[in-house]
């Protein structure tokens, strides 16, 4: 049986139990998310969407704010006994989350206690790889998995000269692309979002170099920070030179340079893949295209393979068993090839199993819209090595603060690259040590 039917049978099961007893009151599941904007509509719409596909759960979505809102809301929520059944929570936060073993029920065990189908080898390994133990079991459901990206300006490409089906490979290409592009009237060549994740985390990855040791924590706590190397501190000062005369133009710690490309002040843009949504909806007056990140090709191994981002569902202890038969029925409906595509299409984030990557193929929507495999195939191109399967380092939302802290101290030319790289390692050591401390 392939999957589709597989899980469409489990949904029937779930549905006819319902029907079977239509005074039942439902049972009620509370997801908490840090979607907005069109991302949440689209939450709503599946939450929406699962309820009318079956009568005896209803899923209630709430939007709690950003990522580190969410999760912090979560904590608090937890400690108060009045946490929701499910919380997303962003890829950084996987380390706490597998750190608090006493609030969170694991994915593999939620769907085996409920005696509902599942199998891990449907999702993609890329995605799954990040959230697993070290025996491979799933410890929360892939939602919005993303990976960085290059967008373009195809108008302005036009207008300077360059060939819009032709983007840049290479940061040596694109400082070329960018100096064009000046020239030709756009005020900065390229801006970047989520500077840690994409210019330091995914960096390192793309270039087969380690962010830390022990496999970059999956090996265990004891893991120091290397993102102070020789490469990234070529990588960083290269930014710092550039910054001076807006071949890069810094915009912000997340997506605040997102009106950059938006506007036509940057030619080029580097964030998440699932940035498409906000792209396609404010970047008037202009076709934009997608490419893969830029990488440096004197370092040996480059490109290797990109990391993932956005976040996981986690469910939380503390509710009642029919409570949970719902949640991994939702689990189930979220894995719908269909649901999955159309989530995959809609956003920009990767499809989940590989069910839904062959039937967005089958309908033709990466011939419609060039570029949108991109995230996937740069994923999922090599094998990941110990350099690029992921990051698993606690307390790594403070981190990040930390890294950017330091990188906008290189921008404005207060410090060298060395100097920040450095200070940042040293100051995040200190959180790695403390997290050590506080899970022995």
């Amino acid at each position: 049986m392939n999957q589709t039917k597989f899980l469409l049978s489990a949904l029937a099961g779930a549905l006819a139990i319902g029907l079977a007893a239509p005074s039942a009151a439902q049972t009620e599941i509370q997801w908490w998310h840090a979607m907005g904007g069109r991302l949440g509509e689209k939450v709503n719409e599946i939450a929406d969407g699962f309820n009318k596909s079956q009568t005896r759960y209803k899923l209630t979505a709430v939007y709690k704010g950003n990522y580190t809102e969410t999760m912090t809301g979560a904590i608090a929520a937890f400690r108060a006994k009045k946490q929701p059944h499910i919380v997303q929570i962003f890829e950084v936060g996987t380390a706490s989350m597998m750190a608090a073993k006493g609030a969170v029920y694991p994915v593999y065990q939620l769907m085996a206690d409920t005696n509902t189908p599942f199998d891990p080898k449907n999702y993609l390994a890329a995605v799954t790889g990040y959230y697993t133990d070290t025996d491979g079991n799933m410890l929360s459901m892939p939602f919005n998995s993303s990976t960085p990206v290059l967008y373009y300006n195809r108008e302005a490409f036009k207008k300077a000269g360059l060939d819009p089906d032709q983007p840049p490979r290479t940061w040596p290409e694109v400082e070329q692309a960018a100096r064009k592009l000046q020239a030709a009237g756009t005020g900065c060549g390229f801006t970047t979002g989520w500077q840690s994740w994409v210019q330091i985390e995914n960096f390192s990855a793309w270039h087969n170099v380690p962010i830390g040791t022990l496999q970059n924590g999956f090996g265990g706590l004891g893991t120091e920070f290397k993102f102070n190397s020789p490469v990234h501190v070529r990588h960083i000062g290269q930014f710092a030179e550039w910054q001076k005369s807006k071949i890069f133009d810094y915009g912000g710690r997340r997506s605040d340079s997102a009106p950059k490309f938006y506007n036509q002040e940057c030619g080029m843009f580097m964030n998440s893949s699932a940035s498409s949504a906000g792209i396609q909806k404010n970047a008037k007056g202009f076709d934009f295209g997608v490419s893969y990140l830029p990488y440096w090709p004197d370092v040996e191994g480059a490109p290797q393979n990109t990391i993932i981002g956005g976040a996981t569902l986690w469910v939380l202890r503390g509710h009642k068993k029919e409570e949970y038969a719902g949640v991994a029925a939702f689990f189930n409906y979220l894995s719908l090839p269909e649901v999955q595509a159309d989530w995959h299409q809609f956003t920009g984030y990767l499809p989940i199993t590989t069910a839904a990557y062959e039937l967005t193929k089958q309908q033709g929507f990466y011939d419609k819209n060039p570029g949108f495999d991109v995230a996937i195939k740069q994923m999922t191109g090599k094998a990941p090595t110990a350099n690029s399967k992921g990051l698993r380092f606690g307390n790594f939302v403070q981190i990040r603060d930390i890294i950017n802290e330091e990188l906008e101290a290189v921008w404005a030319g207060t410090k060298s690259a060395q100097q920040g790289l450095d200070a940042a390692v040293a100051r995040g050591n200190v959180l790695l040590r403390r997290f050590e401390a506080d899970n022995q």
